[in-house]
């Protein structure tokens, strides 16, 4: 840029940084962000890496920070994924969008970062957005740019520098950014992470930027004919009160009849709509199902869950700031999500020289029963898999636990269904208990005897048990049906004193007629990631064993309840390391 244009360009910034901060006073006022700030650790160079909980198979960095999964899709034969990362240290800070790609997304190759601070619309931090691919084959990224210490979040672009390299290595950073600003009454502290877009019936295009308004939170719809000239609609797609920041939204179609997915673009009377968002003060993700009205621009969730903290969540556990995109390859949707750190602190993540991970790619579509997302990990990560054990039909009695031996199980992926006989035992269930799935569970955890159940896994377990991290389900009897617990306990999954060990929990809305449940969990030396009858209720876990490491690590499957509990089948894998990671 020109020396005048970057004066004229810091007098417009400068006009509309105090513009937005007027406009604050509407929006509650207030710098809001996404992480803690530790200057004193953000660029402290990793002079080691630890290797004890480096993952074997998931997506992670050689060292440092990161987060949110940024701006997905697939062009000209490969899938490219960018992240947030801090290329100087192990906590958040110095964030760029770095860049990876891949056949298959479970074997990548590292690029350079793709977007970094280097203009005035972008020069105090890169953040979360969406990619979208526009007629003609040609990518565009939308990212939130930050641009003064007050963290005032404007909407920027990129486009790749040459559209003909399938890697898209350089991207370009237009001077005519911004693209979108808050206007009068938008909180511009809370205005962040672009959509991907999508093109109504009538041409004209359409994104969410997350927002807040007091304590509602806001999903602004933004629209525009060309891509280039952004307005405000009258009113936002969607918003709730007392539900705080909405961070990371995402909006896509999903069909009523099919597992495929859909274009984000897609419209029908078979096509119903999911709004998510990943909630700054829970630090969990929400979502509902629901119908869009493209005339009216505005979404209205379907009755059947809760618009709210208490509603669904993609994952009960450690996974936070999603990101959907359609796959033309395999017409799928496909879902990241970032799985961070429990550590006791910062200064944990900086002695082993890196921090956070991304969760296993999946596959969602609609239920057949219409009320809620099913999840499974993507087909690619069975090309991992080597030793193969299956259990024969075992009967646990109460308080029994048998390993699985032939495997490696700090490394492994291990699907096994349950039976019973009868329900009679299920223990009442108390309806108050029916908003804290979460707070059950650390009551009624896996030691606890029950009547059907906990069964399940105790994966990363020692050899006597000093450490384990149990996967199970509890049933209980409610007036008019049964209620399905389904936990990933970290109580009991270290010695280690300081960490974070919640026992993540959320109900399983299953048919029981066939008294059958299926339980499949990937397990890899600091993370557990658990798909509870056939992706109906997920929960991801960090978990930090001292003993249960590398090959002193063990599995079991158990049962503490006094029904009798079938193992009726049970494979398990040790699964490889993918044969290029990030270098």
């Amino acid at each position: 840029m020109e020396i005048r244009q970057f004066l004229l360009f810091n007098i417009f910034l400068l006009v509309l940084h105090l513009s937005l901060l007027s406009n604050n006073n509407g929006g509650g006022g207030g710098v809001e962000a996404s992480h803690k700030l530790f200057p004193e650790f953000q660029s402290l160079n990793a002079v080691r890496v630890g290797e004890v909980h480096r993952t074997g198979f998931h997506f992670q960095p050689p060292r440092n920070w990161i987060n949110d999964p940024n701006g997905p899709m697939y062009y000209k034969g490969f899938y490219h994924l960018f992240y947030q990362y801090n290329p100087y240290g192990a906590v958040w800070g110095n964030i760029v969008w770095a860049h990876s790609v891949s056949k298959d997304m479970i074997n990548w190759e590292s690029l350079e970062p793709a977007i970094y601070p280097s203009k005035p619309f972008d020069y105090k931090g890169c953040w979360s957005g969406s990619a979208t691919i526009l007629p003609g084959n040609k990518p565009i990224i939308l990212y939130t740019g930050i641009i003064d210490p007050g963290q005032t979040q404007i909407q920027n672009y990129a486009i790749p520098a040459n559209e003909s390299d399938p890697y898209l290595r350089q991207w370009i950073k237009p001077d005519n950014n911004p693209l979108v600003v808050a206007s009068q009454g938008v909180n511009s502290t809370a205005f962040r992470d672009p959509t991907t877009a999508w093109q109504g019936k009538d041409g004209v295009w359409r994104i969410l930027v997350g927002g807040r308004r007091r304590n509602r939170g806001i999903a602004h719809l933004y629209k525009s004919k060309d891509f280039t000239h952004w307005t405000k609609a009258q009113h936002p797609l969607h918003s709730k009160a007392r539900t705080g920041m909405w961070e990371c939204p995402d909006f896509f179609p999903v069909s009523g009849s099919s597992k495929n997915g859909l274009d984000t673009s897609a419209q029908g009377n078979d096509v119903k709509h999911v709004l998510k968002v990943s909630l700054d003060v829970t630090r969990y993700e929400y979502y509902t199902l629901g119908k869009y009205d493209e005339v009216k621009d505005r979404y209205e969730p379907f009755n059947t869950s809760d618009d709210g903290w208490t509603g669904l969540r993609y994952d009960y556990g450690n996974f936070y700031a999603s990101k959907t995109f359609f796959d033309p390859a395999k017409n799928r949707r496909i879902l990241w999500g970032w799985a961070n750190e429990s550590d006791a602190a910062p200064t944990d993540d900086v002695a082993k020289g890196w921090s956070g991970l991304q969760a296993i790619p999946r596959t969602v579509w609609l239920d057949p029963n219409g009320k809620q997302l099913l999840q499974w990990p993507i087909e690619e990560i069975e090309t991992l898999r080597r030793q193969n054990v299956q259990m024969k039909p075992h009967k646990l009695k109460t308080g029994e636990h048998v390993e699985v031996k032939g495997i490696t199980p700090a490394q492994a992926d291990v699907d096994v269904t349950f039976s019973f006989e009868s329900l009679d035992k299920a223990e009442p269930f108390d309806p108050k208990w029916s908003t804290d799935a979460q707070k059950l569970c650390a009551q009624k955890g896996s030691k606890v005897g029950g009547g059907v159940g906990p069964f399940g896994l105790l994966t990363l377990a020692s050899e006597k048990l000093e450490e384990f991290t149990p996967v199970f389900f509890r049933i209980f009897k409610a007036p008019n049906k049964h209620v399905v617990l389904m936990c990933s306990d970290a109580t009991s999954s270290s010695l280690k004193s300081g960490l974070y060990k919640p026992s993540f929990a959320g109900f399983v809305d299953v048919d029981l007629s066939d008294k059958k449940l299926s339980l499949r969990s990937l397990i890899d030396h600091s993370v557990v990631e658990s798909y509870g009858a056939g992706g109906k209720t997920c929960i991801t876990s960090r978990v930090y064993p001292t003993l249960a490491v590398t090959n002193q690590a063990h599995l079991f499957v158990f049962n503490n309840g006094s029904e009798t509990i079938s193992v009726d089948h049970l494979n398990a894998w040790s699964m490889r390391r993918p044969l290029q990671m990030n270098n």
